[in-house]
């Protein structure tokens, strides 16, 4: 594990917050000269710490506001039934994030589409037609409070 000292932290929090920051900004905001500031951002970048940058998107305006978590369940606990899975689900649009967890079901995945009716599109004919699938619940997201991804 790499060690984070106080300085990358409030760097990695301030670009968490917002990663369009100017060198110069970010600097001032942790407290050191732009140049040792962008030779730690490189460093962090470098080291594989920070992967990237990206936009947060209002995907209400996009047309895709529905959000729901669903919890899937295989038929089939072996590896090809499982990479089988990710493949079909690699291929589906309307999901943003899956995840292989544990406990009762395999994965849970993130899911944005425009409304309840592409919503039903998408778990029907997409995500109920593949044999691998036994389970499928549905937590449809009616609020986020609280949403740090970046």
């Amino acid at each position: 594990m790499t060690e984070i000292d106080q300085i990358n932290d409030r760097i990695l929090q301030e670009l968490s917050r917002d990663g369009r920051l100017s060198n110069t900004a970010l600097a001032e905001r942790v407290g050191l000269s732009a140049s040792a500031c962008l030779r730690r951002v490189q460093d962090l970048e470098r080291r594989g710490i920070i992967t990237g940058y990206r936009a947060t998107l209002d995907r209400t305006a996009l047309g895709s506001g529905f959000l729901a978590y669903i919890t899937v369940g295989l038929s089939s606990h072996t590896k090809a039934s499982q990479e089988a899975f990710e493949r079909a689900i690699s291929r589906a649009p309307q999901v943003r994030e899956c995840h292989n967890i544990t406990g009762a079901v395999e994965y849970l995945l993130r899911v944005e589409v425009a409304d309840l009716a592409a919503y039903k599109l998408f778990h029907t004919d997409i995500l109920g037609t593949l044999p691998q699938v036994s389970a499928i619940t549905s937590y449809v997201v009616m609020g986020s409070p609280k949403d740090e991804r970046a």
